[in-house]
């Protein structure tokens, strides 16, 4: 299986170093010196990574062949991609590749269904399932430990145990817009039987002045 391990930057310095936009997050398995990755577009690789380091937080990688900036700066925009066995599983326990989560079912521990991966988003501070659910829309679920207990891959399932208002939030809207609207119902009522009552009390017009603001 062919996976988009990086993007190739700017050019640096004049020795033929460019930047890259890590797409893994194995760079120091993907992107170690002496991998060979294919390239799209194609006509620019195969390349061999030469050396690699971090400058200011950012890889820098060399590709033999790859000697000045004008050669470095024609590769600018290419997509790296490493060849990987699609039952290779990552080194750390519990980790899993964007390949292996896409496509999963998405349960409750009851077995309800909820909906499909169809994405994995990479944020800084933890990364979310993009699920889609059987009506069509969308659902955003942090792939966190609290949430989801369970990663399935012979059942092709992942299970979650959602916080409140996580799925059903537009359940929630609808259930809340009906007691406001109840309220409102009630204070009408409320100032039919008390005509007397004077505007900004909790009685009558008061509320409904609240309300409104």
């Amino acid at each position: 299986m062919q996976l988009v391990v990086a993007r190739i930057g700017r050019a640096h310095g004049i020795k033929g170093e460019v930047t890259v936009e890590v797409r893994t997050d194995e760079p120091e398995l993907r992107l170690s010196p002496g991998a060979v990755l294919s390239t799209d577009p194609a006509g620019t690789g195969p390349l061999t990574v030469e050396t690699g380091r971090v400058h200011s937080g950012r890889l820098l990688l060399r590709f033999e062949g790859v000697r000045d900036r004008t050669a470095a700066e024609a590769l600018r925009n290419t997509l790296l991609i490493a060849n990987v066995d699609p039952d290779e599983l990552p080194e750390e326990e519990d980790e899993y590749y964007d390949h292996q989560l896409i496509d999963l079912d998405v349960v409750l521990a009851d077995g309800t269904e909820v909906g499909r991966i169809t994405e994995i988003s990479h944020l800084p501070s933890q990364d979310l399932f993009i699920v889609e659910r059987p009506d069509g829309t969308e659902l955003m679920i942090p792939f966190v430990e609290e949430i989801v207990t369970e990663i399935d891959l012979e059942q092709q399932r992942a299970v979650i145990d959602p916080p409140p208002g996580l799925i059903d939030d537009r359940a929630e809207i609808a259930s809340a817009r009906d007691a406001e609207d109840a309220g409102h119902a009630e204070d009408a009522e409320g100032a039919d039987e008390a005509p007397d009552a004077a505007p900004g009390t909790d009685a009558g017009t008061g509320r409904a002045d609240e309300d409104a603001s």
